[in-house]
Order: C-alpha cells, then structure tokens, then sequence
C-alpha cells in the first residue's frame, strides 16, 4: 500500500497527464463543445418516435449473433455425405452450407438458439423499419429539410429486404433454394443482361456452385456495411436537424421539448436495448422458426410443400402468382412480361414512386419553409388515403403469395381464387382510399364540433320549449391547441400569363389541377383571421412565412 501522500501525488498527476490529453485531443477535434451540446439535445417523448430505435436495437442484435454464427458456417456448395448427430439425413449427400447449419443448430453450444434470435431479429428489424417508414409518411416528417434523411431511411429499409434475402438463402435448403430458383427466373426476364447476370450470380447453370459463396460476403460484409454507414448518415441528420414533435402547449416549429439525452432519454434507450434483446432470445428460445432439417437439403426437381417466403417479399410473390404468363416475340426473342412486370417494373416502380414523394408534395403546396410538427393524418386526408390503398394492395398481394395454401385449406377452386385476388387488387385499394378520406373528413369535422361546442358532459337539460339537449363544457386549453395547430395549406391556382412558354403553362395547369385534388377536401375550424395568424406563427419553421396571405405571396 503506498502512503496516503504519495498516493495523492500520483493520483494528483494522472489527473493532469489526462487534462493534458483531453485538452491536446479537443484542440484538433472540437469534441467537447459537440458533447456538450449532444448531451443537452432535447429528444421528444412519445411512443412513435421509439420505432426507429427498434430497427437500431434490432440491428445490433443482429450483428452480434451474426458474429457469433460466421464462426461456424461453412459458405460452400462443395457436396458430401452428411454423419452429424441429426439421425434423419444421415448418409444423405448435402452441401457444406447445409450440413454447417445443420451442425450449428444441433453441435454447436447455443447454436439454435443463437441462429433463432438471428432470425427473429432480421424479421423485426425490417418490420420496425418499415413502421418507422410509415410513421414518418403519415405525419408528414419527410418533409423539408428532411427529405433526405427519408431517401436515407428508405434506402435502408431496400437494404434490409436484400439483406434478408441473402440471409434467408445461406442455408441451401430446399426452401432457401426455391426461392433462389424464383430470383433466378426474374433475372432470366431482364432483356438482354438476363442470362449474363444469372451466369455470374450462379457461376453457370442454374444452379452453379458459386451462388452461396458469393451471397456469404454480401450478407456479412457489404450489405452490413453500407447499413452501419447509413444508420449513422441518419442519426448524424437526426441531431443536425432536430427531431420532430406533435404539436402542443410550448412547442412551435422553432424549438423541440422533450427529455435531455443524457441522463433521461439515454437510460430510457438503454432499457429498451435491454427489453427488445430480452425479447428476442425469448422468442429464440420457444418460438421456433426456419427448421432446415424438416426441409432437407435443396434439389433442383424438388419443391418443398406449401413453401412461402418471409412476410417482406410476400407481396412480391403475390404479384408473380397473379400476373398472367403473357409472352412477346420481338426479332427472334421472347420477350415474358411474367416475371419481368411483377419481379421488376413494380418494385421498381414502387420505390421510384417513394423516393420522389417528397418532392411531389413540396412542388404541389404553397409556400417552401421548413416543417417540425407532425401532421395528424385525418388533416392530411389524401396523403392518408393513399398510404392506406398501397397498404391494402400489399396486404392483397400478400394473401395472394398464399393462393395455393389457402385454396387448399378452404377447399376452394385455386383458379377462381386467383382471379378473385386479381379483381380485389384493382377494387380494394381505390375503396380503401376513398373509405380513408371519408373516415378523416368526418374526424376533421368531429374536432370543429368539439371546439365550437365543447366535450359533452352527460348531463340533459331541458328547453323552455320542451326539448331535451345534452350539455357542454369548453375543452381545456392543451386540447384545444392540439386542435387548432393544423397547417392546411391552400389549393394553388394557375396564373393565366399568355407571355410564358406553352409548355410551361400546361405544367402549371398540372401542378394547380394535382394541387386542389390533393388540398381541396377539408374542414376548417372555426378561427379567426387573427386567430389564423397566430396559429401560422406557431407552425412556422425558420424560413417558413407566417400568414396565409404571406404564404400566398410566398407561392412559386
């Protein structure tokens, strides 16, 4: 034991040898002063916003138990007879892919265990992002300056379907492999670059020795990578541009309340860390899921009974089950619309269509100034109708992944059924819309009634007159301002200028006719000029005008 001086000497220098280094380290990189303002940053408290740290939290799951299972998988295709410990394939020639699976989940110590959280918390990692996605859509939180960060986020959720497809075909099963069959056939379909891109993919002909190798590092390295780039592309956005807020009592869109990140929020995220992990390993533990060894090992000429894929691509075999197989002949080629439509054009599509959301809404809405307070989707009645037709579709598509299955289940004609699925994905969508702005119409004009008459308070008074009527009390302040703070932009109108350029006007004959069927339907409360003004100035972002005249003027 060193005396009670000497100690304090020591104790004393190895203070100021790190005041030194801090000091030396912040006088090259600022550290200190963007520590200080990290750890003060406010973060909003509710429910929604904890979405998005359920895709993180599942994220680092994933990439701890992957870890942990790269150890032991074999990413070979190389065949030989199987002698592990699972009595019902033995003696069965099986891949080195297969029979690593096969020895993790029955040699390896906490094996299937491990490789069960893995894939649950693949399943919840993209079923978080995608609700993340949704939140952010139907509040309207990508919009400026945020349209990047949904670019970003969106980019992940792609990232995570090819993530989890590669995972999903690793094993070399006979259910991986008939999906790795159906991937194929869509690349067969891309005209011209479709046979040189399954030969490499594959190594050769279908289906090649090359497919799981080259899969393994796309799954480990590179499709992990770009997602640990991204993940932190969007946090690094989050704190630059602040987060958003619903609206209420103190919150404008020039400030953000809420917890400071440390101590509080920090510790409520470390929980939720704590409770997704504790989750997971339970499901791990007595849900199980993915069992290879029922499958067996892939052949070419077999197809396991009622396969289905994971519930993110379902909607893609839905549409590959209900387009017909319609062929073109075009100078000495074939050209198949099924799987080419169904397998390309419509998640192309689709994507192309979300990641240009943004700017659609911005280019057909008054006024460019930036926007921090979420949107309650009955006051967005078109943008929550169409989130809700494109929800509907996918769920049609979905079922329809399961035609053959539930056909089967119900003792129904599989035919009938797929044409069933057929009309409904044309029908069900467009009522689901129109039913959607209906339902936020009539929630627009339950919250004017409120702030015009009040909350009921059960009681019945009688008239002079004789009739009976329920009574009334005023709604309380907070819930009045959670009311009123609705930005409803106006409708554009086109300016009928004979010295612009013909197309030019017939583009602003577009943008105003897009713009009043997307803003014509609403119900305004009942306000004021000065209390419209007032609620302006609350909504405003920093370069957002204050007044709907000011907007108006604002309009491109």
């Amino acid at each position: 034991m060193l005396p009670a001086k000497k100690k304090a000497r020591v104790e004393g220098r190895a203070w100021h040898a790190a005041e030194k280094a801090v000091d030396a380290v912040d006088a090259r990189l600022p550290l200190a002063d963007g520590g200080r303002a990290l750890l003060r940053k406010a973060f909003p408290d509710h429910w929604s916003f904890l979405l998005g740290e359920l895709a993180l939290y599942s994220f680092v799951v994933l990439m701890l138990t992957g870890v942990y299972l790269t150890l032991f998988f074999e990413p070979s295709m190389t065949e030989s007879v199987y002698r592990g410990s699972y009595g019902p394939l033995q003696g069965l020639r099986t891949s080195e892919a297969y029979a690593s699976t096969l020895r993790i989940s029955f040699d390896v110590r906490g094996g299937l265990l491990v490789r069960q959280i893995h894939h649950w918390a693949a399943l919840v990692f993209v079923a978080s992002i995608g609700a993340h996605m949704l939140r952010v859509f139907f509040t309207g939180a990508f919009r400026r300056p945020r349209e990047a960060n949904w670019m970003v986020g969106l980019t992940m959720f792609l990232l995570a379907l090819l993530e989890g497809f590669a995972g999903y075909s690793l094993p070399d099963d006979l259910l991986s492999g008939t999906g790795l069959r159906t991937a194929q056939g869509i690349m067969l379909s891309l005209p011209v670059v479709g046979t040189y891109l399954s030969f490499f993919a594959f190594g050769g002909e279908y289906p090649g020795d090359d497919i799981v190798s080259r899969l393994y590092p796309v799954h480990i390295l590179l499709v992990p990578g770009l997602l640990l780039a991204l993940v932190s592309l969007h946090l690094l956005l989050i704190v630059h541009l602040k987060h958003t807020q619903w609206a209420g009592p103190g919150r404008t869109g020039r400030n953000a309340v809420g917890k400071p990140f440390f101590p509080q929020y920090a510790a409520k995220s470390a929980g939720l860390f704590f409770v997704v992990f504790g989750v997971l390993a339970v499901l791990g533990a007595v849900a199980q899921i993915n069992p290879v060894w029922n499958y067996g090992p892939y052949r070419t000429d077999q197809v396991s009974t009622g396969s289905q894929p994971d519930w993110y691509v379902g909607f893609l075999e839905g549409a590959l089950r209900l387009m017909p197989g319609v062929e073109t002949r075009l100078w000495g080629h074939t050209l198949m619309w099924n799987p080419l439509v169904p397998g390309v054009l419509l998640p192309g599509a689709l994507f192309l269509v979300l990641y240009a959301y943004p700017f659609f809404e911005r280019w057909i809405t008054r006024g460019s100034g930036e926007h921090h307070l979420c949107d309650r989707p009955r006051d967005r009645p078109v943008r929550t109708g169409l989130g809700v037709g494109a929800l509907t579709a996918y769920g049609v598509l979905l079922l329809a992944g399961a035609q053959d299955v539930i056909a089967f289940i119900f003792d129904v004609p599989v035919q009938g059924l797929t044409w069933t699925f057929r009309i409904a994905l044309f029908v069900l969508p467009v009522a689901a819309y129109w039913l959607t702005g209906r339902l936020c119409l009539a929630l627009q004009a339950h919250d004017r009634e409120l702030l015009g008459e009040g909350e009921e308070t059960g009681d019945v008074r009688q008239s002079v007159e004789g009739g009976y009527h329920p009574g009334h009390e005023r709604l309380p302040a907070q819930k009045r301002y959670v009311l009123l703070a609705r930005d409803l932009p106006r409708p554009l109108e086109a300016r009928a200028d004979r010295r612009r350029p013909a197309r030019a006007r017939v583009v602003a004959r577009l943008r105003s006719s897009l713009s009043r069927w997307y803003y014509r339907d609403s119900v305004q409360p009942p306000t004021s000029e000065k209390q419209r003004r007032a609620i302006g100035a609350v909504l405003a972002g920093p370069d957002e005008p204050k007044t709907a005249g000011e907007r108006a003027d604002h309009a491109d």
